[in-house]
């Protein structure tokens, strides 16, 4: 897998963060514009409402926002699939630690597909931060697949 220039940026949030994470994309929109950005539902229309207030009004370009159901509807899932097809180069997801969600269960696979096929995840803004800042953002990055063959091959008792 390689990740293009123009990535494919997944956002997401829990509704204790979302304020939070509107305003990351307020903050950084010049960065993020010129990618293509997939979000579940109800945080997606934040986010397109967000981008549209702080684009300048010369802005001649559209930014391309897809949105997914919203998370506990089964948006965590499409998401989990659309990294698995390889369709996601990096997600930022602000989860909250603090309140036990409908979903837990779906958030914990989503995270867990992100590590297995080695997706960079930022859970808090200082991470976000890093990740839109690296000088790999905006270039093409071969990024080492997590090796599963013992996993594969292993035998099965049946």
């Amino acid at each position: 897998m390689s990740l293009k220039k123009r990535k494919t940026i997944a956002l997401v949030a829990h509704d204790n963060r979302k304020k939070e994470l509107a305003e990351w994309v307020d903050w950084n929109h010049e960065s993020i514009i010129n990618h293509n950005i997939i979000c579940t539902g109800t945080t997606g229309r934040l986010i397109d409402e967000t981008l549209r207030n702080s684009l300048p009004e010369n802005f001649d370009g559209e930014f391309n926002l897809t949105l997914l159901k919203s998370g506990p509807l089964g948006g965590d899932q499409q998401l989990g699939s659309l990294i698995v097809e390889n369709k996601i180069d990096l997600m930022v997801f602000f989860w909250d630690p603090m309140q036990q969600q409908p979903h837990d269960v779906d958030v914990k696979a989503l995270l867990r597909i992100t590590v297995l096929y080695n997706v960079p995840t930022a859970c808090n803004r200082a991470t976000a931060d890093f990740l839109i800042s690296s000088g790999l953002f905006d270039t093409e990055y071969n990024p080492k697949p997590m090796d599963v063959d013992d996993y594969l091959n292993r035998k099965l008792d049946l």
